[in-house]
Parts: structure tokens; sequence; C-alpha cells
């Protein structure tokens, strides 16, 4: 079977959660024997900046749809809503090639959650001028590229059973399937991130700064924690429109010693800062399946996240890692301090992680939910 993946954001040119998770299925479908071919931006694929990627895309998909003559083609995210129309426009009425398409969130729940953070009627944080703009310019147009490609593909695939439903609720299509993110298919080497030398011993987040992943909750409860004589150390890899926000709350709440931003981090970057991390802590108020999650159940570190979106399908409260309410920096507060004051709890939970990520999300275990799904679509060509 010949598959092509249509993707704004592959590495290592982009450092992307959706690019890498592109990349973990592919080495699944091909480890089946599948001939998985990719077109992103740069020589061959789609030219220019990555926000004209939705146009600029076209040309360069209509190239390779007539020299590769794909069995299936997969668009990701927003960003594939016109390559979608193209490829719907280009078979007329034959049945090849299927068109599947892979959305990692809903941006009508993305747009939302460009919102005030707030607790007990005391303000946490607030969305800067960035993501405004993102909520009133950019997100309509994501949401309307996102029901086109849901609506004309022959399969709409999501990463969790939450976010299937709210593909089903704002995009109008009557049935999504649900392919888990995986990690493990990919060869990556721990590498030294500069700003975390000497590091040991600390909470990790890694992930875009910005408002919905709730950085300011996690923040809260530090404060909290040092304020009855528990001071711990949080490790923030990830750049973003709210950081300078985000320095000014730390700052504020007088945590310069204990928090760190390291900016930027590469996958190699990320493994080497999981190998000493105590647990990771994922504070969102809106989630898809972070990949960064995965990776570290696989490496054996407990998760500390909020109980939203597909979370609890993947961390099992009590056994591989704390669910506690968004927005909560009290129950977060407490979740943190059980994690630290336990090592073995920690390695416990850390173990049930690994174990329960071998089991479940793998790029093997993907590749052959894919392709029963795509088995299912009727009229499938070969």
């Amino acid at each position: 079977m010949r598959i092509l993946f249509v993707a704004n954001t592959l590495p290592p040119h982009d450092l992307s959660g959706v690019g890498e998770q592109v990349l973990q299925l592919a080495a699944g479908l091909r480890a089946k024997g599948c001939e998985v071919h990719l077109l992103g931006r740069g020589p061959g694929g789609a030219r220019g900046p990555k926000v004209l990627f939705p146009l600029t895309v076209v040309p360069a998909l209509g190239r390779v749809l007539k020299s590769l003559r794909p069995d299936v083609v997969q668009v990701h995210e927003s960003d594939g809503g016109l390559a979608a129309l193209a490829v719907r426009a280009l078979r007329g009425r034959r049945a090849r090639p299927r068109l599947v398409a892979l959305q990692q969130v809903s941006y009508v729940e993305e747009r939302r959650a460009v919102r005030t953070l707030a607790f007990a009627g005391r303000v946490l944080g607030r969305p800067g001028a960035v993501e405004r703009r993102f909520r009133w310019l950019k997100a309509p147009w994501q949401i309307l590229l996102g029901k086109l490609s849901a609506r004309l593909a022959d399969l709409v695939l999501a990463p969790s059973q939450a976010t299937a439903r709210e593909l089903v609720r704002d995009y109008g299509v009557r049935r999504v399937g649900v392919l888990p993110n995986v990690t493990g298919g990919l060869e990556i080497q721990p590498e030294a991130l500069p700003g975390a030398a000497g590091a040991e011993g600390y909470l990790l987040f890694v992930g875009r700064l910005r408002i919905r992943k709730g950085v300011e909750v996690a923040l809260e409860a530090l404060a909290r924690l040092r304020a009855e004589g528990r001071p711990i150390r949080l490790l923030l890899a990830g750049e973003g429109e709210h950081r300078s926000a985000l320095e000014q709350r730390m700052v504020a709440l007088g945590l310069e010693r204990e928090v760190r931003f390291l900016g930027r981090a590469s996958a190699g970057q990320v493994r080497a800062l999981l190998g000493h991390a105590a647990a990771l802590v994922v504070p969102s108020i809106y989630e898809g399946m972070p990949l960064v999650v995965l990776e570290a159940m696989a490496a054996g570190v407990p998760v500390i996240t909020s109980r939203v979106s597909g979370m609890p399908e993947v961390v099992v409260d009590g056994q591989t890692g704390w669910l506690v309410p968004p927005e909560d920096p009290v129950a977060l507060a407490s979740s943190i301090a059980h994690a630290w004051g336990d090592p073995a709890e920690r390695a416990r939970r850390g173990a049930a992680g690994q174990r329960r990520c071998a089991e479940l999300y793998t790029p093997a275990g993907a590749a052959e939910t894919w392709l029963a799904a795509i088995e299912s679509v009727p009229g499938r060509s070969s």
C-alpha cells in the first residue's frame, strides 16, 4: 500500500508533537510493509512560511499525486483542509486515493481555551495580545479548514475518545475513529541542554508556552508549597507567546530560585531532561494527547496532569500518575507534594506507566489500528 502523509510541521525542521507523530506512525506502517511518503515544507514540498502552508501545499500535492499515485492520502490538522479539497477534486469519481483526516484537537475547543485563568475568584493569568489575535483572527480560519478536511475525508481519526466526541460535536462529522498517539518508533539519543546543567530531581514541564497549558496554575501551586516550607524545583522546556507573562508571574510569586526557563528543547534534550525528572507536570486546561506524556511514561517517569480532554484515557489516577482538576492550584500542590515526598510511590507509578505505554502506545499497535480503519472504509481501492 502506498501512503502519502501531508503535514505542515515535520522534524527536524520543526519541533512539533504533531510532526513527530507523523514520523512515529510512518515508522509503524513501514514495519508492516507499507510504502510511506511525506509531504511537508521544503524542497519538493510546499514553499514559503508555515502560515501559508494550507495554500502552498496544494500545487506540490498535485505533482506528488500524479507521480506517486498513492492508495491513501492522510492530512493532518486544519492545515490540511485545502489539501483535502484538492484530493477530492483531483480524484473525481474514482475510489482512489482514500482520504484520511487526522485531527489532534478541535479548534473550537482550542479557541475557547484562550481565556483568563482563575481560582477561587482570583485571576491567575490572562492571555496576551498574540493569543487574543489567535482567538479572533486565526482560530476561525483554523476551524473552517478543520471542518472542511473532516467533512471531505473518507475517514476521520482522533487521538482519544474525548477528542473524537469534540470533533463530532464541533465539526459536524458523524463518526470519528480513535488512533492514539504513540512513542518508541524513532531512534532518539539523549542530548544535554545547557540551561539544565547540574539539575537533578525536579519537576518538568515540556510544551509551548501559552495560556491553555496552565503553567500559571503550576506556579501558584509551587508558591503554596514554598510558603509551607517545601520548595520544589520546576524546569520549563519550551518557548511561546506567553513566556514573558510567565516570567513576570514567577517574579511576582518569588519563585526565581525554584523555577528555570530553559527555552526550546529538541527531542533528544527532552529525553535527557526526563532522565533526571521526578515527575512530569501537565497542568493544562485543554489538550489533545501530548506526546511528552507518552515519552515520560516510556521513560518510567510518573505524570501529574489535569483531568481534561483525553488525559484520563492515558494516565490512570493512582496507578500511573496523578489526575487533578484543571485550574486548581490547591489540588495540584497536594499531588505534587505527594509525588515529591514519596520516591517509592513515584517509582511504582512510573513503572506502571512504562508497562502501560509498552502495551498500548507503540507504533506497531498504531499501524495495526490504522490499517484496520482503512480496511473499514467502503469502496477502498488497493
